[in-house]
């Protein structure tokens, strides 16, 4: 099923394994590239996999000999699987290619998000993605995770956003490469279930955002 709103086609995947939506990413990137198709978002799940940045340490790496995917994506380490929203933006960045304005555009996107839900979430100085303040339930705590790579004036990979997934998977990782701070979902925070199904039409209505 795919969604047209102010420009960008918003794409629902369901769940699809990594490797293949890897694939369909570099496919649909060559599209955009050769202006053969404007701005997607792939919007899915993924069955359970770690996958690794390029700047990962092996100290970030599960001990237990868990499988991990390398990809060419910025970042570190992360987790994705059931329970949590990924979007996958291939989208043409205008001219002259800002990044970083790309990168917090991608994180106003899923603040708004949380908003929606009635969770106060923001950004924390010089770590990327999207954070719950410290309070009295603990340290800042990341709900929405960002890796991206840009080629050729495209983006590829993008964000994840937790939904009512299993948070014990980041248990054997560090996430992010942050050893100091943890991970947590809408579902967590907010004290009820938040269903990917809930979170789709809402990132969906926001995806304009990333265009600027």
């Amino acid at each position: 099923m795919s969604v047209t709103t102010s420009g960008v086609t918003a794409v629902r995947a369901g769940v699809v394994d990594y490797s293949a939506a890897w694939d369909k990413q570099r496919r649909l990137h060559e599209a955009v590239v050769a202006g053969e198709r404007g701005d997607t978002v792939l919007l899915l799940e993924h069955p359970s996999v770690y996958t690794a940045g390029k700047r990962t340490e092996p100290w970030d790496r599960p001990m237990d000999g868990t499988p991990v995917v390398d990809v060419d994506r910025g970042g570190k380490i992360t987790w994705h699987g059931p329970g949590q929203l990924v979007g996958y933006p291939i989208v043409r960045l205008p001219g002259p290619v800002d990044v970083v304005a790309y990168v917090r555009r991608t994180e106003q996107l899923l603040i708004d998000v949380c908003a929606e839900f009635g969770l106060t979430a923001g950004r924390v100085e010089g770590r990327s993605g999207v954070w719950v303040p410290d309070d009295d339930r603990g340290p800042a705590r990341k709900v929405a995770a960002i890796g991206i790579r840009v080629a050729r004036g495209v983006t590829q990979h993008g964000f994840s956003i937790n939904c009512d997934c299993d948070l014990s998977y980041y248990d054997r990782i560090v996430p992010c490469g942050i050893a100091d701070a943890g991970t947590t979902s809408l579902t967590a925070e907010l004290g009820r279930p938040v269903t990917v199904a809930e979170v789709l039409p809402v990132v969906e209505r926001h995806l304009p955002t990333l265009l600027g």
